[in-house]
């Protein structure tokens, strides 16, 4: 018995780093799959990343239809005007002047502020073409005639056009008709 003992407790051991070399050899398999996994991950983490930072600039909204009307639009120009933020104003009112061409005064009186008469002039004209009946673009253009102290003659004519058309405001018109007539 002595000697099956001896046999036993010598095969312990052994027994215990067989079992230990088992675990061993798994843990440098499980490693190894581990390792031939890291490039895959690698790779996936950086599409992911790649797609994450394409995905933040390439959504855009983009919208068909001006959810404002152009009177709206020209409102809005008259609060930017009214806050003394021309840029704005005259980007509303161009924006309105596409179907409202009442947008043409708007521009040229804010042209006239900022005291770039040449595009005041342009801007009144254009609305005296597209709405002729406009009694205000003749006199803001008469006033601007007026101001550049040049083709008085003609506004004159504009501010008496301005009258006859808007008999209502004569005495706005006829101011500027005395002015004019005054420089001569």
């Amino acid at each position: 018995m002595n000697s099956r003992v001896q046999r036993a407790k010598s095969r312990e051991p052994l027994a215990k780093s067989t079992k230990s070399r088992v675990k061993c050899r798994n843990r440098i398999a499980n490693s190894q799959k581990l390792y031939a996994l890291c490039p895959t991950l690698y790779a996936l983490c950086l599409m992911l990343l790649v797609f994450c930072l394409c995905a933040c600039t390439t959504p855009r909204i983009i919208v068909l239809d001006d959810p404002l009307s152009p009177e709206e639009h020209l409102n809005l120009g008259v609060t930017y005007e009214k806050q003394g933020d021309f840029d704005n104003a005259l980007k509303e009112y161009k924006t309105a002047s596409k179907k409202l061409p009442l947008a043409y005064l708007y521009m040229g009186n804010v042209y006239f502020q900022k005291k770039e008469y040449e595009e005041a002039e342009v801007h009144y004209k254009k609305a005296i073409k597209k709405d002729p009946e406009n009694a205000d673009a003749h006199n803001n253009l008469a006033w601007l005639y007026y101001t550049k102290r040049e083709r008085l003659d003609e506004a004159e004519k504009l501010a008496l056009k301005a009258i006859e058309l808007n008999p209502s405001k004569k005495e706005i018109y006829g101011d500027t008709v005395e002015k004019i007539r005054g420089l001569r």
